[in-house]
């Protein structure tokens, strides 16, 4: 997992795009940006009719039939999920024409059943957001689209004035006519006629022109923001979102950290010691049929030493991470707990792949420790763990037939494991009421 760029802007913009080059005054008009910022100006006007129809007709029609044994609630959810395709299609069409890349919001979590879906409709946030767009587009269109289409004409009509007065000429005009009834009827006319004027006429074109395309340059800008603000993600998700692959990143590289001093720990001291108990207890060996006790004695009580700080350094391996856990997966390493445990367990496992590293040790940790709990607390006869998965998300129960009373409280141990659960983005609820039993489940994302 990586951690965000820096350049990851919270407006929804995905900061890779190079930085937007400003081109001189002189070559604005011919750069490309400036035709595509055009063209997505002009299209505004009938995407945002057919963007407005949409959003008011289906929106008003849901809104009237609520009140008819809710019908319209139904419509207004699905109107909200098509207002989103409608965003979809707009970051689409800004990042072509616009070169803005806009992140796609958070997709939508439908809840189970008819019921749920109409909910998850209803109270979809970047739904409503997509629909505020849709009834701005056509306002703002009809500006964009009159503006950008009046500034162009105006500006290259007036350079080329030169090139269509003498189609006024032919219709008995000397040039454009500014005011008057024309040449046929009586009354003052005034047209634009001229060496003075028509110089006047084209040099305001060439500044217009010159001009149209830092105006149309502003426009898009709008829509920039409005795409970004309204068709991205939210603030706040977007915060969580780049939270969320921060603190992944962390733990993802705490275990890594773990599992390599477990395997320092494993091959390196782990071995040594080994290699010195073995020379130790060839010593005691031969020192047993010598007439040196007291050196036998010695030398007896060195390889229990090692061999006590041989499996005190297996067991704070084993804590930090086990290697079975590593090399055969969760299940096996689940089994390995149980059969340390002091009370049968049972163990099922059934999950379609194996989970990623953080939340399988997650879970084999709070196995482990609950497990120690039955063991030292519970007075059960019997326990169970059992693992699943069920919604893309992972599940651990461990259960016990013991005299329950389990808290949560501060102090305890499960508060502990609470607090593992949640660096991971899970949950640990008990069911422990005195007298028993004891369930305790665990669910963590997969």
């Amino acid at each position: 997992m990586s951690m965000p760029s820096p350049a990851t802007a919270y407006d929804g913009s995905t900061g890779d795009a190079p930085a937007r080059a400003r081109p001189g005054i002189l070559r604005a008009p011919f750069t490309v940006r400036t035709w595509t910022d055009t063209i997505h100006l002009v299209l505004n006007l009938p995407i945002g009719i057919i963007g407005f129809t949409y959003a008011v007709l289906f929106i008003t029609l849901g809104v009237g039939l609520t009140p008819l044994f809710l019908l319209g609630l139904p419509l207004l959810a699905l109107t909200l999920m098509g207002s989103r395709a409608f965003g979809r299609m707009e970051r689409a069409r800004a990042s072509a024409l616009l070169d803005e890349h806009v992140r796609a919001p958070a997709p939508l979590r439908r809840r189970p059943g008819p019921i749920g879906w109409i909910r998850s409709g209803l109270t979809d946030r970047t739904g409503w957001r997509a629909s505020l767009y849709l009834f701005l587009q056509l306002p703002w269109g009809v500006f964009t689209f009159a503006v950008t289409t009046v500034l162009w004409a105006a500006s290259l009509s007036a350079i080329t004035y030169p090139l269509t007065q003498p189609l006024y000429r032919r219709a008995d005009m000397p040039g454009a006519m500014l005011w008057g009834d024309g040449p046929h009827e009586p009354g003052a006319d005034r047209y634009l006629a001229g060496p003075g004027p028509v110089s006047l006429t084209v040099a305001a074109g060439v500044v217009l022109f010159f001009a149209t395309p830092w105006l149309v340059r502003g426009m898009a800008n709008v829509d920039r923001v409005m795409v970004r603000g309204l068709l991205g993600p939210a603030f706040l998700s977007e915060q969580v979102r780049d939270l969320t692959v921060s603190r992944g990143a962390a733990v993802d590289t705490a275990a890594s950290d773990l599992r390599r001093i477990e395997r320092d720990l494993h091959d390196g001291a782990q071995a040594r010691l080994v290699a010195l108990a073995m020379d130790l207890g060839m010593a005691k060996e031969n020192l047993s049929t010598s007439q040196d006790t007291e050196t036998a004695r010695m030398v007896a009580s060195a390889h229990d030493e090692v061999k006590l700080a041989l499996q005190e350094l297996r067991d704070l391996a084993r804590g930090i991470h086990p290697a079975v856990l590593t090399d055969r997966g969760l299940d096996a390493a689940l089994s390995s707990i149980a059969a340390r445990c002091t009370v049968p367990v049972r163990v099922e496992v059934d999950l379609p792949d194996r989970p990623p590293a953080p939340i399988e040790s997650v879970a084999y940790f709070c196995a482990s420790e609950l497990l120690t709990n039955v063991s030292k607390h519970a007075r059960a006869s019997h326990a169970w763990v059992t693992v699943g998965h069920q919604d893309g998300r992972m599940y651990l129960i461990v259960a016990d037939d013991g005299a329950g009373g389990a808290s949560t409280g501060k102090g305890s141990g499960l508060a502990g494991l609470i607090e593992r659960v949640r660096g991971v983005d899970g949950t640990l609820t008990v069911d422990s009421p005195d007298g028993g039993p004891t369930r305790v489940t665990v669910w963590l994302p997969l």
